[in-house]
């Protein structure tokens, strides 16, 4: 019998491609989503699969969630639904807050269906401005204090507590800027690369000097997998992101090459908040569970990127 997976949020960039790969996989995927921040086009290729089940509904809500625990019983559930975006959730903390409601509906659910796993997506926006780099699972302290970052750490409380208390097991992943080609525009590398392919100025907050890893959505979505039985994944933390860093302006200006585009960088002023300066990784655990040294290179990523929004942008603006 195959296995049953629930994905919240499945309208976005990174749970719509783990949709995807888990169908390619043998799965049934159940996804659940309000439409706030995702986009039906994400599930197009899929949305007539045979194991595909989707619901227009709030992952914040029981009544909305139970349903779907009750006529699918899902092994396995992934918590990607959330209001993300560094703009969206600053202008709009009280949808930001609204998230917490669904920590305790997701996870009673989780465990009264006798759900074998559950996943959440934290942040590196948990660590906040860092103390220390490259920024470690269990030992680096959380300086977060947005209220995105602290929703985040919410939920990691959450699920840990559910393991405590109830024996429910779980994995967090905290994400750093996950990229490629479906993902939305108002993200740093798809807006740099749409405005590039269009010859549009890129736009860099401030001078270019914050320092970013990325990480492309291949080996985001072959550790997030891999997690469902990996020892080394049960009941823990990992960080789920590239330890190669690159300043902003570099990205920007690798984007330009790529393209070989003849936009121009201009600086706009740097952000109130929200735009922490520096973010790494240590990467070591999500490395040994993929079995392997090295992730796909910024570089190759950007190239995978360019080569499909290119095609995308030039039909829209035909």
């Amino acid at each position: 019998m195959k296995n049953t997976v629930l994905i919240t949020g499945v309208l976005g960039f990174v749970p719509s491609s783990l949709a995807i790969e888990l169908l390619q996989k043998g799965y049934k995927v159940v996804g659940i989503d309000n439409f706030l921040t995702g986009s039906v086009r994400n599930i197009e290729a899929i949305k007539d699969h045979p194991d595909f089940f989707f619901e227009r509904g709030d992952a914040n809500r029981f009544d909305d969630l139970y349903p779907l625990f009750f006529d699918h019983s899902p092994d396995f559930v992934y918590h990607y639904a959330a209001c993300v975006g560094v703009k969206r959730t600053l202008d709009n903390p009280l949808w930001v807050l609204e998230d917490i409601k669904g920590f305790e509906a997701i996870l009673n659910l989780c465990k009264d269906f006798k759900v074998k796993k559950t996943f959440f997506s934290s942040s590196s926006e948990v660590y906040g401005e860092p103390v220390e780099l490259p920024q470690v699972e269990n030992t680096t302290p959380l300086n977060s204090k947005l209220p995105y970052a602290v929703v985040k750490n919410v939920g990691e409380v959450y699920f840990k507590t559910w393991h405590r208390e109830y024996g429910l097991n779980y994995c967090i992943f905290r994400f750093f800027n996950t990229y490629g080609p479906n993902q939305s525009l108002d993200f740093v590398i798809s807006k740099f690369m749409r405005q590039a392919i269009l010859g549009e100025p890129i736009t860099v907050y401030g001078d270019g000097s914050q320092t970013r890893t990325f990480c492309y959505i291949d080996d985001n979505v072959e550790t997030t997998i891999k997690a469902m039985n990996h020892p080394l994944l049960h009941n823990e933390v990992v960080n789920i992101g590239s330890a190669v860093i690159t300043t902003v302006l570099e990205l920007a200006e690798l984007i330009i090459r790529i393209a070989d585009s003849n936009s121009e960088i201009i600086h706009l002023p740097p952000l109130e908040e929200g735009d922490m300066t520096r973010r790494q990784p240590a990467n070591d655990l999500m490395l040994e569970v993929l079995g392997r040294k090295d992730l796909v290179s910024l570089e190759d990523g950007l190239k995978r990127t360019f080569a499909v929004l290119k095609d995308k942008l030039v039909q829209v603006e035909n």
